[in-house]
């Protein structure tokens, strides 16, 4: 195929999450045809999973300019910028009404599982570069096909694959016989199921970041509950405690961030959880219907109804297989990227905004964005995400002036958007502060970007 050809195929966009569908709108907007291929049956399918947790970012920074355009049209009318609305409220009065815009370049039930070029494995190098991309997608019915495309942007997020307990990163010995007690999620407790699972019981929750912060909130609030007696959490760290473990608190340059820190250390003050520090867990042990945490050290805890696993997410790269990635051998994110955005060294303040520089490969007109560019660094910001598919698809485009320009100036302190549990601030104290619009995700959030996630966080 030459050349023009391939240019004459669609980009391809690999799910339907806030990165995703901004990067439509993106395209739509340079006059390029996208082609959005989502595994759920709605638009923000990931986001819906945790529609009940609320961001840390305000509606002022989990919309894309773009996207406000396409939608503008319509009659659509931004929310409150001040106010922060739940995965829920994102999903229903953001998300869902840009892929009604977007129409028919998103196809529903449509899950990849694989990307190469065509007629080209990831060994062979003759006339790589001018074949354009393959990419194999099963939909809902058990029909495969194989979709043509100039360039492929991946943002299919990594809300898919959650962290096991284990302290070396696998699961832990019995963690999959145990599964049946085990959530990987910030637990919806308006649902009454939900609620009867953890109410009266003992709890315990491995993670140290929003996500884990939202939890021990959440069961202590239920522990004090009419119905609450008997609820209890046990909080496992694999770190100690430090000045830092609970966040900025009252200094947070984000107060809601800081509130949800701050929920989570009363819920220790008050007695509704106790935490064990210095704990990798190696087993989980169960007798009946109670599990036993075994540390490496040895250390057993005492018995616990329930397991909630809230240790950070991983990128799914299986369908990448065919393709020469170049990524950091610890965040799994973009070598470029990756010095940058090493929760070791940064928060989400410190990481400047990017684009198509930090975010290529070797494998020329693929890239990684959203949460997913970001491997297993939780410090995603939303509107960090916003700059990336800006930058990208202007590469795409030929711009390669607009993709080098950085567009996004972010506060210090950063913008997260993640998963939070706080109560909603009134629009005047508000108007003060500024938080995330554009790093953690909930402990999913987009930057969390103010999306993806539950929980993914910044922290």
């Amino acid at each position: 195929m030459t050349t023009t050809a391939t240019e004459q195929l669609p980009v391809v966009v690999i799910g339907a999450g806030p990165a995703g569908l901004a990067a439509a709108a993106h395209l739509v907007g340079r006059g390029l045809e996208p082609l959005v291929l989502e595994a759920g049956t709605r638009a923000g399918a990931a986001v819906r999973e945790w529609a009940h947790v609320r961001l840390f970012s305000t509606w002022g920074e989990v919309t894309d300019p773009a996207a406000e355009k396409l939608l503008a049209p319509t009659g659509w009318v931004k929310p409150d910028a001040k106010t922060y609305p739940t995965g829920g409220d994102w999903a229903a009065d953001y998300l869902q009404p840009l892929a009604d815009v977007l129409g028919d370049v998103i196809r529903f039930g449509a899950t990849v599982t694989g990307v190469s070029r065509a007629g080209r494995d990831r060994i062979v190098d003759a006339d790589r570069e001018t074949q354009p991309f393959t990419v194999h997608v099963t939909h809902a019915d058990g029909r495969e096909e194989r979709v043509l495309a100039r360039a492929v942007i991946d943002a299919s997020g990594t809300w898919s694959l959650p962290s096991p307990a284990g302290g070396d990163g696998l699961p832990a010995l019995g963690e999959r016989a145990a599964a049946d007690r085990i959530s990987y999620r910030v637990p919806d407790l308006d649902d009454s199921a939900v609620r009867a699972r953890y109410v009266g019981k003992r709890t315990a929750v491995i993670g140290s970041g929003a996500s884990a912060f939202t939890a021990l909130a959440t069961l202590a609030a239920l522990a004090k509950s009419e119905d609450g007696a008997g609820t209890h959490a046990t909080w496992i760290l694999r770190r100690g405690i430090s000045g830092a473990t609970f966040g900025g608190g009252t200094a947070d340059q984000l107060p809601a961030r800081g509130a949800l820190g701050l929920a989570a250390k009363a819920a220790v003050d008050e007695g509704h959880a106790d935490a064990v520090t210095g704990f990798r867990t190696q087993a989980i042990e169960r007798g009946g219907d109670r599990l036993v945490l075994v540390a490496e050290d040895g250390r057993r805890l005492d018995p616990v109804d329930e397991l909630i696993v809230l240790t950070g997410f991983r990128p799914d790269l299986s369908f990448l297989s065919e393709l020469r990635l170049g990524l950091d051998e610890r965040l799994q994110a973009p070598v470029a990227l990756a010095p940058l955005i090493d929760p070791n060294q940064h928060s989400c303040g410190t990481v400047y905004p990017h684009g198509v520089n930090e975010l290529s490969h070797p494998e020329p007109g693929v890239y990684l964005v959203g949460m997913k560019s970001y491997g297993r660094a939780p410090t995603f910001l939303a509107l960090t995400g916003y700059e990336q598919v800006r930058s990208v698809v202007a590469a795409i485009a030929g711009d390669r002036e607009s993709a080098e320009r950085v567009d996004l100036v972010l506060p210090e302190t950063g913008v997260c958007g993640g998963a939070g549990l706080f109560e909603q601030p009134d629009t005047d104290a508000d108007a003060a502060q500024s938080e995330g619009g554009g790093c953690c995700a909930p402990a999913p959030a987009l930057i969390q970007l103010g999306t993806t996630g539950p929980a993914p966080s910044c922290g």
